[in-house]
């Protein structure tokens, strides 16, 4: 059985992460997944890069960048740009504190840091983004081609972070919504937009698709997470202690794809044993992933670059 088996009729939106230590060919295996999906499966099929250092663009020869694109029939594709991300998110959910006088000197300032030089701002924006092509409903399928494992798990805890940073900021605001009341009497004359807004509304819907992210994400029926390693021991290592993490958080991992594999080759002395070494990790995979799907996936001679390289490596994984 391969990853193929998974897709589900449902007419909902399905989503697969592709994920593991850096260097493993996860961004070749996303990349020849949603071409092969496109191709064979007749699913309309976007593919988000939320790698920081994107490498999408050069997986498929083609310059993405930040908007979505049409690669060929089916397929779209979008590398999420974190600082952009992070100004359209700012921009949207950061409050005017200089135009609101009385607010100065509160410590809402501090507060709201987390709009500014806070750490992980990239990844929260670049999370705001994620929620936005999640709630689309404009694709079949959407594969996210991720950062190395200990950025794309900080990634994923963010629906808990958010939503209890979010509820704070709520509570936060309410507190000074009678002193609001009390400003726009004092104001009466004032246009609606000159008075001060508090976004309690816009929190508070932010506040619900981040609960709907988090059903998702451990709903096994729609989000699909799948591990690439290479048959290295720390590759292995990380994979087994991601697997801890995503378990806390209720994600569910159905693949686990073993790439690299050197073929095999009696006239190249190197290569027998690099591959006798790849096969006893193979034993420890097999041994330790239990109950998962393994995916095994061959070295290639050439790169794996361009549409026919990807091609070539959807086939290897999936069959013609």
């Amino acid at each position: 059985m391969g990853l193929k088996d998974l897709i589900r009729k449902e007419h909902d939106t399905q989503f697969y992460f592709f994920s593991g230590k850096g260097g493993v060919g996860k961004t070749s295996v996303s990349a020849a997944t949603a071409l092969w999906f496109s191709q064979r499966m007749k699913k309309k099929i976007l593919i988000i890069s939320i790698d920081p250092a994107h490498s999408l663009s050069d997986s498929f020869k083609v310059n993405i960048g930040s908007e979505v694109k049409k690669l060929k029939k089916n397929l779209f594709a979008v590398e999420i740009d974190p600082k952009k991300a992070m100004e359209e998110y700012k921009e949207k959910l950061t409050p005017h504190i200089e135009k609101i006088e009385f607010l100065k000197g509160s410590g809402l300032e501090d507060t709201l840091d987390i709009a500014g030089m806070s750490p992980g701002i990239d990844e929260i924006a670049a999370f705001d983004k994620f929620l936005h092509y999640m709630n689309s409903k404009d694709y079949d399928i959407i594969i996210f081609d991720t950062a190395p494992t200990g950025h794309t798990l900080r990634f994923l805890s963010l629906p808990d972070v958010l939503d209890s940073w979010i509820g704070k900021i709520i509570k936060f605001r309410m507190r000074f919504a009678n002193i609001a009341n009390i400003v726009k009497k004092i104001l009466p004359l004032a246009k609606e937009e000159e008075k001060p807004s508090l976004g309690v509304d816009q929190l508070e819907a932010m506040k619900k698709r981040i609960e709907e992210a988090k059903k998702i994400f451990s709903d096994p029926n729609k989000t699909h997470y799948n591990m690439v390693l290479i048959p290295e021991q720390m590759s292995i290592l990380e994979s087994e202690r991601s697997l801890v993490v995503l378990k806390q958080y209720n994600i569910s991992t159905d693949t686990i794809i073993v790439n690299s594999l050197i073929p095999e080759n009696p006239k190249c002395k190197f290569c027998t044993e690099k591959r006798k070494i790849q096969k006893e990790r193979l034993k420890t995979i097999q041994e330790r992933f239990k109950g998962f799907k393994i995916i095994k996936l061959r070295m290639f001679k050439k790169e794996v670059r361009g549409f026919e390289m990807l091609d070539n490596v959807g086939k290897e994984l999936y069959g013609q």
